[in-house]
């Protein structure tokens, strides 16, 4: 779904013509690039003390005291990360065009465009920002996915409910003309039983939604990608309510969903060699006489009965009934997101997703798209020594441990139970958030893992090919 993207400017031919040098440079090359540089500007970097640090910036006049360019510090980390502080520092009355240096261009343009974005369509008075005078369709459109995935997890829930994520989800689709399929009510019910008691509380009905795709490029024989996103637009609790301090970012919990919809986007833009198949589980957790229970068991779509052990570890019951239909496609690849544990917060911190896997080959080939994207996870173990946590006394096994550690590695767990056996699955327990500003990262909502995941898609799409 085509999006604005703020910091790019209107495409023409005249743009990269018209735009002023932006040089980028680390600490160790700010000599080589003085002595690339006009006497005058580069005395005015020395007199400025300019080392390089990340986020310096320095404006070259020219001689009628307008800009001419202007110099910005990467540091040492990732160019993606250094150029997030572009748009929000250089001037944004004009439009900038990275100069050649030891990063790609799709690189620099995409730390430009993100650190770009702002969620500010609620708001009165919106704040201009420096234009990117070009960048790669490619550049454009992971950057669109990702923009729209913080869109929709910074949106307040009395503007995004179930099925507001579900019509988001279906205008994707139409614009890539790919099958939408959305089930509701009594046919919900029956095909995703766990997650209709899910949602059963909320007087805004929860839904799901199934798109499918296949590239230009794709024979019957192309790898299948199946990917299920937790979509639970508020996240009370249920009867087991949270604190009032635990509810005040659970607007994010369908980050998932959000991430997995942005990563289709990017897939079905790049027109990827896959087939793939979406799955979104949309959702609200609330309270009511209608809501589930603690104790209550429930059937789900493989059959088997699950005790509701917590009615605040709903996110797995949303999971379940999405990951054992796509296990019955016997996909490649069954990639999930979710916002699912507090666990693997504690664990690994908000900034790295904690990542389970059924197959090394996967795993590698994610992790290592992760390092080389600057988009990291890290993998925790599917310990069969906890299995027997989640065992039931009256179900086929329980959705909480009878012990209190281990969180993030047991819901992984439950998760796999529904998994067909001999298929590669992911599962990713994301923040799908940024605690405050920083270069690229601004506060609020972010798609964790999506650049990771796609940059794997792309390999493994790749690879098929050639195969």
């Amino acid at each position: 779904m085509a999006r604005y993207l703020a910091g790019l400017a209107t495409q023409d031919d005249s743009n990269k013509a018209d735009a002023l040098p932006l040089h980028a440079v680390r600490p160790g090359g700010v000599e080589i690039l003085l002595g690339h540089l006009p006497a005058a500007h580069a005395a005015l970097l020395r007199l400025n003390n300019f080392s390089g640090a990340a986020g310096s910036i320095v404006l070259l006049p020219a001689a009628d005291a307008t800009p001419a360019g202007a110099v910005l510090g990467l540091g040492d980390g990732p160019a993606l990360h250094g150029f997030g502080s572009a748009a929000t520092s250089l001037p944004a009355a004009y439009r900038w065009m990275p100069q050649p240096g030891d990063y790609s261009e799709d690189e620099a343009a995409l730390g430009f465009l993100l650190g770009a974005y702002r969620f500010d369509r609620l708001r009165a008075e919106k704040k201009p920002v420096a234009q990117l005078a070009a960048a790669t369709p490619r550049t454009v459109a992971i950057a669109e996915a990702i923009c729209l995935a913080r869109d929709l997890i910074n949106t307040p829930p009395n503007l995004l409910g179930p099925r507001e994520l579900a019509d988001a989800a279906a205008a994707v689709a139409a614009c890539f003309g790919a099958k939408t399929t959305r089930i509701q009510g009594a046919a919900l019910q029956k095909r995703f039983p766990a997650m209709a008691a899910v949602g059963a509380g909320s007087d805004r009905p929860p839904e799901a939604v199934l798109v499918e795709w296949q590239g230009s490029g794709a024979g019957a024989d192309a790898p299948l990608i199946s990917l299920c996103g937790k979509g639970v637009c508020f996240d009370t609790g249920g009867y087991d309510l949270k604190p009032s301090a635990g509810m005040l970012r659970m607007k994010k919990d369908m980050g998932g969903a959000a991430i997995m919809l942005g990563l289709a986007q990017a897939v079905m833009a790049l027109d990827l060699p896959v087939r793939l198949a979406l799955r979104l589980g949309c959702v609200e957790n609330s309270i009511s006489g209608r809501a589930m229970r603690p104790s209550d068991v429930l059937t789900t779509q493989a059959g088997l009965t699950v005790e509701v052990g917590n009615t605040d570890a709903e996110g797995r019951l949303v999971l379940c009934d999405l990951l054992a239909e796509a296990s019955i496609e016997n996909p490649d690849w069954l990639i999930d997101a979710a916002t699912l544990t507090g666990a693997a917060r504690v664990a690994l911190g908000p900034d790295l997703p904690a990542f389970f896997c059924t197959n090394d080959e996967l795993s590698a080939m994610i992790l290592t798209a992760g390092e080389t994207v600057h988009d990291p996870l890290w993998r925790l173990p599917l310990f069969t020594g906890y299995d027997s946590w989640i065992d039931s006394p009256v179900a086929d096994l329980n959705t909480v441990a009878s012990k209190p550690m281990a969180g993030a590695i047991v819901a992984a767990l439950f998760l796999k139970r529904f998994v067909g056996k001999n298929i590669s699955w992911a599962h990713i327990d994301v923040y799908a958030w940024n605690d405050s500003n920083r270069p690229g990262r601004p506060e609020g909502g972010e798609a964790q893992a999506l650049r990771a995941l796609l940059a794997a898609i792309e390999t493994q799409s790749a690879a098929a090919r050639q195969a």
